[in-house]
């Protein structure tokens, strides 16, 4: 059987909201997301598997919006979902308990926001030249946050929810103005766990690290 036709059904309509169709792709990637954030904030290792399934979805949802950078940047997630899987199963210690977070040192800052800035400009340009995307450079930025925020996230450094927070804030508008008015739903939900799972990080650091950050 062909693909297409193993994942037509997926891409039929539910129910309309606003006037718009919503797939059972966008339900499935609506819940399988939610409950991934859920899991990150409170440190479970098994965010990641559902990770994993909610990429899935969204490589079908953002292709057929022509998000082409979001679609490819769920392929990414997936492998860097197998590395976070790993690294979380031995960063609590032997068997599968939390990761360990810590703040991110000076040169993590500076190597992150480099890749930052030249991702989104290299993709901007590879959107802009090679596709037919609409929104070229906020589909790029949202790619680089994104990326940048699951690595920091599979090191377990706190200062990773900021740039989860900073790609929420572009994706909730980005998805409305292409009419995926749920998933904009589903990232304005993503933004409160974010606030969230930045508390529940902080609370998990070491003393003199939570000390340091009080008086930074």
């Amino acid at each position: 059987m062909e693909l297409a036709n193993l994942v037509e059904p997926l891409q039929r309509p539910l129910f309309t909201l606003l006037g718009t169709p919503v797939s059972w792709t966008e339900v499935l990637g609506f819940g399988s997301g939610a409950l991934c954030v859920w899991l990150v904030t409170r440190r479970h290792i098994a965010n990641w598997p559902v990770g994993i399934a909610n990429n899935l979805f969204f490589v079908l949802l953002f292709s057929e919006a022509g998000l082409y950078a979001d679609a490819g940047l769920q392929l990414v997630f997936i492998t860097l979902a197998v590395y976070g899987w790993r690294t979380w199963a031995h960063g609590g210690g032997p068997g599968s308990g939390p990761v360990r977070v810590r703040r991110t040192s000076r040169t993590e800052g500076v190597l992150l926001l480099a890749a930052g800035v030249v991702g989104t400009l290299a993709l901007t340009l590879l959107l802009d030249r090679a596709t037919d995307s609409t929104v070229p450079f906020w589909d790029a930025l949202t790619t680089a946050l994104s990326l940048t925020a699951t690595y920091g996230q599979c090191r377990g450094l706190v200062e990773s929810w900021w740039l989860w927070i900073a790609a929420d804030l572009v994706y909730i508008p980005l998805y409305a103005h292409k009419e995926l008015y749920l998933t904009s739903l589903l990232y304005a939900g993503f933004l409160a766990l974010c606030v969230i799972g930045l508390r529940n990080w902080r609370r998990a650091l070491p003393a003199p690290a939570r000390v340091a950050g009080a008086l930074a």
